[in-house]
């Protein structure tokens, strides 16, 4: 994917990401379920949000995460689901995806980014 291109407008950036992401059969194979939807409309995007940042912060933001690769529930909570579906999941995806180096922590631009592209994905996927 390659690093992030700083210079372009936000929108610009994600747009491109998720187009990448969409030709990805494993990436796009993500949904929300029916539970992790009611969790979702009753909680509420921005508590969910805050979960998201709060979650990054734990499991990903460290330069080397415990169990890096595998951190990531697959469900249990729409965050996971989206981070899944968004190559946000571990170290590895971050580089592949998003252009994140391994090896380093990441900053709190970075992190807001991630919860970013985790929250786009949620608003897009909050329906049936």
């Amino acid at each position: 994917m390659g690093a992030r291109n700083e210079t372009l407008p936000q929108d610009y950036e994600l747009n491109t990401i998720f187009e990448a992401l969409s030709k990805s059969p494993f990436r796009s194979r993500f949904c929300l379920y029916a539970k992790e939807r009611e969790y979702l409309r009753d909680k509420g995007l921005p508590l969910v949000l805050k979960h998201a940042a709060d979650l990054i912060g734990r499991r990903l933001a460290p330069a080397s995460p415990a169990n890096d690769g595998k951190q990531t529930p697959w469900r249990g909570h729409p965050v996971f689901i989206a981070q899944h579906a968004t190559g946000t999941c571990c170290r590895g995806c971050l580089a592949k995806w998003h252009g994140m180096p391994r090896g380093r922590e990441l900053t709190p631009e970075e992190q807001r980014y991630v919860v970013q592209v985790i929250g786009r994905w949620l608003e897009n996927n909050m329906t049936d």
